[in-house]
């Protein structure tokens, strides 16, 4: 196979990942945006996490939302959990690494807050002690997943949402994450600001 013939092979395999996301989430996605903009006009917060690739997605999330998606507007509270180099270091010597996202939480969520966990169906026991610790707070959960929903898919309670990527591949998975926090963020925007001009 040539180089050229390994880069089309990865577009074929994205479009179909999108296409196929598109036409099982479409409902998900706006209901989780629903979610997301009832939270913030209940002057709640945001809180995301992610680890490694996912981690982008979450601070992407964040990112997106205390500046802008696609329009200036005001400011909104999302918080990515882990962002913060030397308190993740922190938790994790003095404590284990499974508690750098419940430990923050613990300490920042409250109720009526939402947390985003994204994760590509890997093992992920910090994300899980996460959603545990957000349960505990009457914190509802947004879990963004793909290949069989992972250790997350189980945990979820009646009252979260999980947008599970129709996907095995984690990078197929992670660029629709990626699709999927644009979504929200569209979607947020105009359900807060109205519709761009």
């Amino acid at each position: 196979m040539s180089l050229q013939d390994s880069i089309i092979n990865h577009f074929t395999d994205n479009i179909q990942t999108q296409q196929d996301s598109m036409a099982a989430l479409c409902e998900l996605i706006e209901y989780a945006a629903q979610r997301l903009v009832n939270c913030l006009l209940n002057d709640k917060k945001i809180l995301s996490c992610g680890n490694g690739r996912s981690a982008t997605s979450s601070q992407l999330l964040a990112c997106l939302m205390l500046d802008q998606f696609e329009r200036d507007r005001p400011s909104l509270p999302v918080i990515a959990l882990g962002a913060d180099a030397i308190t993740l270091s922190a938790v994790a010597n003095h404590h284990h690494f499974d508690e750098v996202f419940a430990k923050p939480l613990r300490s920042l969520g409250q109720s009526g807050d939402i947390l985003v966990a994204y994760s590509d169906g890997q093992h992920c026991a910090n994300i899980a002690k996460a959603i545990n610790a957000a349960h505990d707070k009457d914190i509802s959960v947004i879990a963004i997943t793909g290949n069989h929903g992972g250790m997350l898919a189980p945990m979820l309670k009646e009252t979260d949402i999980e947008i599970r990527v129709p996907a095995f591949s984690s990078a197929r998975i992670q660029e629709t994450h990626v699709l999927i926090t644009h979504c929200l963020c569209d979607l947020i925007d105009q359900q807060l600001f109205g519709s761009n001009l």
